[in-house]
């Protein structure tokens, strides 16, 4: 999955304030924003790994660990790459913050003035 370079493509909980505020931080950069609500349009496993991909990070390290599914389903075992990307796609509300892609390029938006350092 590549994004167009004047393009953003964001992953966020609606449910959430400040993924939506980071979606609304996206919108004001002047570039063209797809978003993807977890809820409403759950992505392939393709698409997963791709973003973890661009994120060069191991999927534990973008999970909300104290979120309730991950305390009693996920704590302290171990899989491989395929079964991490099979529980985010089955869970992504277990996300700790919004992803967002531009380009090549994807970064966790831990605040929502993050998605500025695309």
């Amino acid at each position: 999955m590549k994004t167009h370079p004047r393009e953003i493509l964001i992953y966020y909980n609606s449910e959430s304030s400040s993924d939506r505020k980071t979606l609304a931080y996206a919108e004001s950069t002047g570039y063209k924003v797809r978003s993807y609500c977890h809820s409403k349009s759950p992505s392939t496993t393709t698409s997963w790994k791709t973003i973890l991909t661009s994120l060069d990070k191991h999927p534990k390290e973008i999970m909300n660990k104290a979120h309730p599914y991950y305390v009693a389903n996920i704590k302290g075992k171990e899989f491989d790459m395929d079964d991490w990307v099979q529980v985010i796609k089955k869970n992504p509300q277990i996300l700790k913050s919004p992803i967002a892609m531009k380009g090549q390029r994807a970064i966790v938006c831990s605040t929502p003035s993050d998605i500025y350092k695309l």
